[in-house]
């Protein structure tokens, strides 16, 4: 990975964008692919997408959803002391100690979930974490002063971690999932532009809002595009690591190469196209099923319009929905070529129908 990406990857992921507040995010992703893209327009909740030849009439989307879980302020006592209910899939086990950032119209105000001291606790009856007992101290006695602040009741809260490298070749990061998916599509846009590609057929980068509450933004732009064919990338559970039962959740590890998904929602003409292609360009590859949904955005446009001819390509991750998410450089790097491959060699007007 070059310096320009790298840095790009960085500042991405730093960046806060929780689910229904991703503006700020969309506006670092945008600024970056305009350079690659021929043109580009937003939707009313925040999707962006760059679009390579625009004026095509078969239109090919590759996307990524660019939304974080994240928690709203929901009651804050008189003492001070705040609650809390979910944006998306937080998980309350990993709050208690963590540092968080409370977004209000004033600015950034710091907080910690605090927890009682082990000293004090009654280990015979430990009680776990959950909605009911983990909160949020901002460094205030009293409501009026949180208030005063400007945290109100539906300030935004995300948490404080940031991006980090473990021994060279692994990333760390809150929002992997999926913000990563974002990175990895404005690569392949960059790819394509530096390596002067001309592409038949129109390509949609696609960096999609609120897939964490219900695929939301991909449903919505799905709806406005109108794509013959759509590429979805998402992460997957590394389950290599400790506590994963395999026989339930699958065998897929991180640093063995992107996932290709098998379920109804994908279509098995695209599956083939795209192991096709990997076996080809020599890129390793994992495989996956799923009873039924993806639970991707890859559902979203399946299900859209008349139906679309939709894949997921998945990136291995460790430790999903916790701010240590972690994926291997090279599996990064090989879903890029996975996709960039697949572009190159899709033939405009290519009929993926089932039956002819």
């Amino acid at each position: 990975m070059d310096k320009k990406s790298k840095s790009f990857l960085e500042k991405y992921l730093n960046n806060a964008s929780p689910t229904g507040f991703e503006s700020s995010g969309q506006q670092i992703w945008l600024d970056y692919i305009k350079s690659y893209t021929d043109s580009y327009f937003t939707d009313t909740y925040g999707t962006a997408v760059g679009v390579i030849n625009p004026d095509a009439d078969y239109k090919v989307v590759i996307e990524a959803h660019a939304d974080e879980i994240s928690w709203f302020v929901n009651y804050i006592t008189s003492e001070g002391y705040i609650y809390v209910c979910r944006n998306g899939g937080s998980d309350h086990q990993i709050a208690p100690s963590k540092r968080v950032n409370i977004h209000t119209s004033k600015g950034v105000v710091k907080g910690i979930f605090g927890w009682p001291a082990i000293h004090v606790r009654n280990r015979s009856k430990e009680e776990a974490p959950s909605l009911k007992n983990i909160f949020i101290d901002v460094g205030c006695r009293t409501r009026d002063e949180v208030l005063d602040l400007g945290v109100h009741v539906g300030s935004v809260i995300t948490f404080e971690d940031e991006f980090m490298v473990l021994n060279k070749n692994w990333y760390t990061a809150r929002a992997l999932d999926n913000r990563v998916g974002g990175f990895m599509i404005a690569q392949v846009a960059r790819r394509i532009k530096e390596k002067k590609h001309k592409l038949p057929f129109g390509l949609y980068i696609v960096n999609a809002v609120q897939e964490e509450i219900g695929l939301r933004g991909a449903q919505m732009i799905a709806h406005r595009i109108k794509p013959n064919l759509a590429l979805i990338t998402d992460v997957c559970h590394d389950t290599s690591s400790p506590m994963y039962d395999k026989k339930k959740s699958g065998d897929q590890k991180c640093g063995d190469g992107p996932v290709l998904t098998y379920g109804p929602a994908v279509h098995n003409n695209v599956l083939q196209m795209l192991i096709g292609v990997a076996e080809r360009e020599k890129i390793p590859y994992q495989r996956a099923a799923v009873s039924r949904s993806t639970g991707t955005d890859t559902d979203a446009f399946a299900y859209s319009n008349e139906g679309v001819p939709a894949a997921l390509i998945s990136l291995p991750l460790k430790y999903m929905h916790t701010t240590v998410e972690t994926s291997h450089q090279d599996d990064i790097e090989n879903v890029i070529r996975l996709m960039l491959e697949f572009i190159l060699q899709l033939k405009s007007g290519h009929d993926f129908s089932y039956l002819k």
